[in-house]
């Protein structure tokens, strides 16, 4: 790796000469260390101990990276591949917000942040993912699904749009896009791109993102500012533009010393920064702050965003599809259960806002007289137990689904959820010869190639664990 001098100039100038010469020595060297979340609420955890990433009780090191896309247990959505430091947001919630919220992640793409929220954040908060770019914003929706969650709304609109929801939002977290810096040892195309001149334009598109969004955080309410770079000037310097334009005041998050995460730099206010040099994660910075308890308005045409709703479709009895309490609603010829309890707390939506997954469950598509269950409901983690036949598969007929060939199964006729290594991999429709094959298209692995043994983040030690 080659890196610009001017960002070895500017690394030198944040830190003193010993700490900068190790830090530019372990972007150039050291090889990242390799990470995933598991996914507690599927009930999915080792049995044997991995090493622990320290801030995160689900998070764990692999000694090597495998072919994640040939891991069964991946698109099952049990674990999310996600860097170490990236997952300190997962701590931040643990230990600042203990009552159920209304949570926005503004720069969602592509979930991983998102997931760590669902699983960190109390029962009850409902959660609003949202990205800008469409094509990323689809990512992050596949993701979500995959995690099982129904408390979570993913849409694509802008932090303006979003701001136009005055006083909505408990808390906002905002991972804003970045110079990159941090991703160095990852991202080759990073370090090219990288010039002053980024870090420049960056910072200004920060301020505007904020800014516009600010509107939306309720006063009381808690931002969580994060970048993955290393300079000042979309670090520090952004905080003192939100402390003092905006009106916000610096929260201090509990750390031990020994996860050896830096201080703020140039500054005496609470903030957080991963150090290559320091820990076994990439470039992060993070700051929470809270706004300030000043009072504004709400515009007056600020209304939920409703789904089309008939009360006489006779689909009630999809209810024992799922566990829980849910209203079930019509939007076009999507049959959607909506949480009873997300009801209640959704009083206060613009009608703009374009949503690509609500809150809830896709129970299912209306195709005539016939309703054709949903990849969302299989995957959700209230899928009633005995809602389908169920059929455990073989690594090979997994990964033959997976890239969604007709596959064959001793099953009766009808809708058949497939399972391999006791995890939903989604449903098909068992015709008796074959099984017509319903896994998303855009979601299927492209690849032929079939690994000749199974892939798994797991050693054979190591299994999984269903709670």
């Amino acid at each position: 790796m080659i890196l610009n001098p001017e960002f070895k100039l500017q690394i030198t100038k944040l830190l003193p000469c010993e700490e900068s010469r190790c830090m530019l020595q372990s972007i150039e060297n050291d090889e990242p260390a390799v990470s995933v979340r598991f996914n507690s609420r599927r009930g999915t955890v080792p049995t044997t101990p991995l090493e622990r990433v320290p801030w995160c009780d689900m998070g764990f090191y692999l000694d090597s990276r495998p072919q994640f896309t040939f891991d069964p247990h991946f698109h099952a959505g049990n674990y999310y591949v996600q860097d170490a430091s990236s997952m300190f947001i997962y701590h931040v919630i643990k230990s600042l917000i203990k009552r159920p919220v209304k949570y926005l992640d503004l720069c969602a793409a592509p979930g991983g942040k998102t997931t760590a929220a669902l699983q960190a954040l109390p029962h009850g908060s409902i959660v609003v993912a949202n990205e800008i770019v469409h094509q990323r914003a689809q990512i992050l929706r596949e993701n979500v699904i995959k995690w099982g969650a129904d408390n979570c709304m993913v849409t694509c609109d802008s932090p303006r749009s979003l701001g136009g929801l005055a006083n909505e939002f408990d808390v906002i977290a905002a991972d804003v896009p970045c110079s990159g810096e941090g991703m160095f040892r990852k991202d080759d195309e990073a370090v090219k791109q990288w010039s002053p001149a980024l870090v420049e334009q960056c910072a200004t598109r920060q301020r505007l993102i904020i800014n516009d969004v600010w509107a939306a955080l309720k006063p009381g309410g808690l931002l969580i500012y994060s970048t993955c770079t290393y300079n000042s000037l979309e670090n520090e310097e952004m905080v003192d533009f939100i402390v003092n334009h905006l009106g916000a005041t610096v929260v201090n998050v509990p750390v031990a010393s020994e996860w050896n995460i830096h201080p703020a730099i140039g500054r005496d206010y609470p903030c957080y920064r991963f150090l290559p040099h320091l820990l076994r994660g990439e470039g992060l910075f993070l700051c929470v702050m809270r706004k300030n308890q000043v009072s504004t308005s709400t515009p007056a045409n600020a209304k939920l965003k409703t789904k089309k709703t008939n009360h006489e479709n006779g689909f009630e009895h999809l209810n024992n599809w799922i566990k829980g309490n849910y209203d079930i609603q019509v939007n076009n010829d999507e049959i959607i259960a909506t949480p009873e309890h997300i009801k209640v707390l959704l009083h206060n939506r613009c009608d703009n806002l374009h949503v690509i997954k609500y809150f809830g469950i896709v129970l299912g598509t209306i195709k005539g007289r016939k309703i054709v269950p949903s990849h969302q409901l299989a995957m959700s983690q209230n899928i009633a137990s005995g809602a389908f036949p169920e059929v455990e598969v073989d690594y090979s007929t997994a990964i033959a689904y997976l890239r969604g060939e007709a596959i064959s199964i001793e099953a009766p006729r009808g809708y058949v959820l497939i399972k391999y290594d006791n995890s939903i991999l989604g449903l098909v429709n068992n015709l008796g010869n074959r099984a017509n094959n319903l896994y998303p298209k855009h979601w299927r692995i492209m690849s032929t190639h079939i690994p000749i043994t199974p892939i798994t983040v797991f050693d054979k030690s190591t299994k999984l664990q269903q709670s």
